[in-house]
């Protein structure tokens, strides 16, 4: 056998040996409860995600495209600013988590956020959608979500476990002529490899729960996918090209909004600032 073949069937088979199953958040109002695999430690995923945020960041910067309009900026980081409290409803950790965000100026419609809190939205989202605050706390709910449940790490760990990830093996192993490094792969997985269907209803889930927590109205998940499918047509944007079926979304939404609901009142009775616009 290739030696190069040898030594990945080897961590493959280590991977294995040494994958544990999780429970990332609990179950939240919504119930999100399903187990996860892991191979690959917290740690080391987020520190790696923050160089590839850092890094994009910084190439947005010198384009000319990061943080141009204050007001937009200043609307984004309010509405993370009340979602972001809430997620201890999912982790006790994730409120003191390095939380960032910054808005790129850019026509494509999609908006993520990487292992660690490191978010980003981008400017087509926003103008092509005419989205309100409360439908923007659902696209950022929803992102929030992937992150929470560590969404990339358990993709990290799918890929060396069933060594379709090459380049992730060599960068785990030090084997420079077989890999990228694991802050590439991770900016790859959290913004080009698809989710599965599983992954993207956990998201909408966390995410109508965090935003009704912040008394941002959880309806508004369903008129954000309307307008997504809306403005997609017959090609819809490729950041839903894995998300559930239109009609089984919405169904799921409904069910989960409804769960959610007395969360949203009670905030707004409790004070929390107006949401929507």
């Amino acid at each position: 056998m290739n030696r190069k073949l040898i030594i990945v069937a080897a961590l493959g088979a280590a991977v294995s040996a040494g994958c544990e199953s999780v429970d990332t958040t609990k179950a939240g109002a919504v119930g999100v409860d399903r187990h996860q695999r892991m191979a690959l430690s917290s740690e080391e995923v987020n520190a790696e995600a923050q160089k590839a945020y850092a890094q994009m960041m910084a190439d947005a910067q010198k384009k000319g495209a990061l943080d141009k309009d204050a007001a937009q900026v200043a609307r984004v980081k309010a509405i993370i600013g009340r979602l972001t409290p809430q997620t201890a409803a999912f982790r006790e950790d994730a409120p003191k988590w390095a939380w960032e965000a910054h808005v790129l100026t850019t026509d494509e419609v999609n908006a993520w956020c990487m292992p660690g809190g490191k978010i980003a939205v981008y400017t087509g989202l926003i103008n092509k959608l005419q989205a309100t605050d409360d439908e923007l706390a659902a696209v950022l709910g929803h992102e929030i979500g992937h992150a929470l449940r560590e969404h990339t790490r358990e993709q990290m760990s799918q890929q060396a476990i069933t060594q379709t990830g090459i380049g992730l093996a060599g960068a785990l192993l030090g084997i420079g002529d077989l890999g990228q490094s694991l802050a590439g792969a991770v900016a790859n997985v959290t913004l080009q490899l698809p989710k599965s269907r599983g992954m993207e209803k956990e998201a909408d889930d966390i995410g109508v729960e965090l935003a009704a927590r912040a008394g941002y109205n959880p309806q508004a998940a369903v008129a954000l996918w309307q307008k997504m499918e809306k403005l997609g047509g017959s090609e819809p944007p490729k950041w839903l090209s894995t998300h559930p079926p239109h009609a089984d979304r919405i169904a799921d939404l409904q069910n989960q909004i409804q769960k959610v609901m007395p969360l949203y009142q009670q905030a707004k009775a409790g004070g929390t600032a107006a949401a929507g616009k």
